[in-house]
């Protein structure tokens, strides 16, 4: 038996470098910066070179290798018995592969690295106030409504964004070999292409859930906790809640005005909690308004509003509720009418 001394610090630092390298300028967004970037990595010393042409080498042979022999080997590293014949099956092509000098298992772990690596990332947000159209390399199309984040990242295999905070209107181009998920709090929306919006707003008291709201197309909604089991089918013109922790409402029609008609400026309300209302429209806008009796704040209000102009609202409430404008400078505080 040939005993071999574990590499050093500095081979295990060039080969990680070198494995970087590769999988970042696979990447559909790699740009002129990162080649300058990667060229001056190649010069800073000869062994980069030298190190990253022999890993393209390897990459090449592996490549070049048939689908169903490396379909072979992946099986082959499945399960945990190390007697099984398919463990053993997998044994003869490698040290075949091996003894040729060719690096099948750092090809193979190469080759499952950028797999795993998305060929598109970039992350999104709208200030107050602001609404974003945000187009992506698959065809589909984001609609961001005001004080919204979210993070885009495209697989080979699968699509997905990451709702942070706020809501968003989705317009997913079909691809069945790629599901488009959307991650909102407590749930998974999966779809393969379809016309869908979905609210999360977990710092708003009262509205802390989750909703997905079906225009075109069907979607399916998971509750992401590992052990359940609830799951929603939602077709266009339905709409389906939850709460912070991902417990489902029943599922009910989408208002008559639409799955998201803040894109038109509007904010419908139907028997809300004034101070819930007026937290919502404060999110596109400062409305001038404090509310401060626990009366007032109960109060339930019904009607469309454009949160955009704070005149008009203010007219507005005082005219359909009993209550009346306190000004103080540039605040007025909502009281009960005399």
């Amino acid at each position: 038996m040939t005993l071999t001394s574990p590499p050093s610090e500095e081979a295990q630092r060039l080969r990680q470098d070198v494995l970087d390298w590769f999988v970042r300028r696979q990447r559909a967004h790699w740009g002129a910066s990162e080649e300058r970037a990667f060229q001056a990595w190649l010069g800073a010393d000869a062994r980069h070179g030298a190190a990253f042409r022999e890993w393209e080498s390897r990459w090449r042979a592996f490549d070049a290798i048939a689908p169903e022999t490396v379909a072979g080997w992946r099986s082959g590293f499945e399960g945990s018995a190390p007697a099984t014949p398919t463990r053993r099956g997998f044994l003869k092509p490698a040290l075949v592969l091996a003894a040729s000098g060719m690096a099948v298992g750092a090809g193979y772990l190469g080759w499952s690295h950028v797999q795993a690596q998305p060929v598109f990332e970039q992350a999104f947000a709208t200030r107050r106030g602001q609404q974003l159209e945000a187009p992506l390399p698959d065809g589909s199309r984001l609609r961001l409504d005001t004080a919204t984040r979210l993070e885009v990242r495209l697989f080979r295999d699968r699509r997905e964004v990451t709702l942070i905070d706020g809501q968003a209107v989705f317009a997913v181009q079909s691809d069945a070999k790629r599901p488009f998920d959307v991650l909102a709090g407590p749930l998974r929306v999966r779809v393969v292409g379809t016309r869908f919006a979905v609210r999360h707003t977990p710092g708003m008291p009262g509205a802390d859930g989750t909703r997905v709201s079906v225009e075109e197309g069907k979607v399916r909604v998971l509750r992401r906790a590992p052990d359940a089991t609830s799951e929603v089918f939602l077709v266009a013109g339905r709409q389906v809640e939850s709460d912070a922790q991902g417990r489902f409402s029943a599922v009910s029609a989408v208002p008559r005005d639409g799955i998201a008609p803040w894109r038109d400026h509007r904010l419908s309300f139907v028997d809300t909690p004034l101070a819930r209302a007026l937290a919502e429209l404060e999110r596109y806008g400062s409305t001038g308004l404090v509310v401060n009796d626990p009366a007032v704040a109960a109060l339930r209000l019904s009607g469309t509003f454009d949160p955009r102009d704070a005149r008009t609202l203010r007219r507005a409430l005082a005219s359909a509720l009993p209550v009346q404008l306190k000004e103080n400078g540039a605040v007025a505080e909502l009281v009960p009418a005399l």
